[in-house]
């Protein structure tokens, strides 16, 4: 017992040198790492890819320069943004022998990640807004719906979830570690604060409250927003049930998508995860930063009709310069 008293104290005035975080949920594949490598590169370029291309459409085609797609806009960049924060260092991983990360890359790494899943939610919460307007009350559409309350709408999805963070990390960044182990793929919140052997009420209490008023404000707007339409809906005439089916549908399908990969996330952060096959702990790691961002610009370029032809627009233009130059 004496023994180890002064073996945890030297731990403990050692834990706020904590430079360098060790990744414990990485599989020792072999020379299936080059392989993996490959499919993890295919499916970040995919997503870029897509996610580039509707953003590119959208701003260079006028008809498009509506709330809906301007909001739809915000989504895809923050699919960027989202598996920007895993992807490349997910990589670089693969690849490498020994699973570190700097604490400072650890930190902007939960950075993204966390602010990520709030512009999501809160951008959803958004465009059910939008579409409840739309199909509720499509005379005062473009009198509430101006393009200061778009920008207001814009500023608020991003810029309340960025604030957060910057007040989480300021209440994370200082507590004293007693251990460097992730027991995950990349950095989260959770997986860092639980290192913690200083006190973490202020932490884990700002955080609590942060989350779950984030996620009740948000999925209590999509539930009011959506009982609305389908009230409408049931009581209108069978052009506005087209209408609210055509335009809603994805968005029900992204809300759908988000849900599971949040659920997944969850369970893999705040629940004992330690007797679940390896694989699928890995599964549940990355589902939420590369299903969503590769999800959603694929429902949506490929259901909403307007963004599909005007896709199609700059691509077969694009192939009859390429052709005509060619000659």
């Amino acid at each position: 017992m004496e023994a180890g008293l002064p073996l945890r104290a030297a731990e403990v005035l050692n834990a706020s040198q904590v430079g360098v975080f060790s990744l414990s949920a990485y599989l020792d594949l072999g020379l299936l790492r080059y392989a993996c490598f490959l499919l993890v590169l295919g499916v970040y370029l995919l997503i870029v890819f897509c996610n580039v291309l509707l953003i590119a459409v959208i701003c260079v085609t006028r008809s498009l320069h509506e709330p809906m797609f301007l909001f739809l806009c915000s989504l895809f960049a923050n699919e960027l943004l989202g598996s920007s924060g895993l992807f490349p260092f997910l990589l670089l991983q693969i690849l490498a022998d020994v699973h570190r990360v700097s604490a400072p890359l650890c930190f902007l790494q939960v950075f993204i990640v966390h602010a990520y899943g709030a512009v999501e939610l809160l951008n959803l919460a958004v465009m059910a807004f939008d579409r409840y307007l739309a199909i509720c009350r499509p005379l005062q559409y473009h009198a509430r719906m101006t393009s200061r309350r778009v920008a207001a709408l814009l500023a608020w999805t991003w810029g309340l979830p960025f604030l957060a963070m910057v007040v989480s990390l300021t209440l994370i960044v200082p507590l004293r570690l007693c251990g460097r182990h992730i027991h995950k793929v990349y950095c989260d919140m959770h997986s860092v604060v639980k290192l913690a052997c200083s006190d973490t009420t202020a932490a884990n209490a700002y955080g609590l409250v942060a989350t779950f008023s984030t996620i009740l404000g948000a999925l209590l707007f999509i539930l009011y927003s959506y009982a609305r339409i389908l009230a409408v809906c049931c009581s209108g005439s069978r052009q506005t049930r087209q209408k609210a089916v055509s335009t809603c549908s994805p968005h029900l399908a992204s809300v759908l998508n988000f849900a599971i990969a949040g659920s997944f996330e969850v369970s893999q952060s705040r629940f004992n995860m330690a007797h679940a096959p390896d694989v699928l702990r890995v599964f549940l790691s990355v589902y939420f930063l590369s299903a969503v961002p590769l999800f959603n610009p694929l429902m949506y370029g490929l259901k909403m009709r307007k963004i599909r032809n005007a896709c199609v627009r700059i691509l077969s233009r694009r192939l009859e310069r390429h052709l005509h130059h060619k000659e």
